[in-house]
């Protein structure tokens, strides 16, 4: 294994090991197992061919079609276990934003070095 992938194996694990994400895992696993949720997805996945369908074949989807997409995605998000999935993936990426900066810094700096590593 390369320098720089055990590098991003340990990223991972301290990633992994914050409490965005285990926060993150559990709000995930919650929204598996709610009964609503998972059957609003199934729906909206549905309607989602249904709408793909159409516009393959050129034509305007269906207002019906259209209406029902809009209405269980309303229902969705005013689900509380859904409302908890968004703000934990929102603050897990946060996290994941500020690490991306760190790493482009780490990038540049390591552009800069006059030292070049081998690996």
């Amino acid at each position: 294994m390369s320098r720089i992938e055990e590098l991003a194996e340990s990223l991972g694990r301290a990633l992994g090991g914050t409490p965005e994400y285990r926060t993150l895992a559990r709000a995930k696993e919650s929204a598996d197992d709610d009964r609503e949720m998972t059957t609003l997805r199934n729906r909206l996945v549905e309607i989602e061919g249904s709408l793909q369908a159409a516009v393959q074949r050129g034509k305007q989807p269906a207002p019906e079609d259209m209406e029902a997409y809009e209405t269980a995605l309303g229902e969705l998000q005013t689900l509380s276990v859904y409302q908890s999935l968004v703000a934990a993936q929102a603050n897990f990426d946060r996290v994941m934003h500020r690490a991306d900066a760190a790493i482009q810094e780490g990038m540049r700096a390591g552009a800069a070095s006059p030292i070049i590593l081998t690996s």
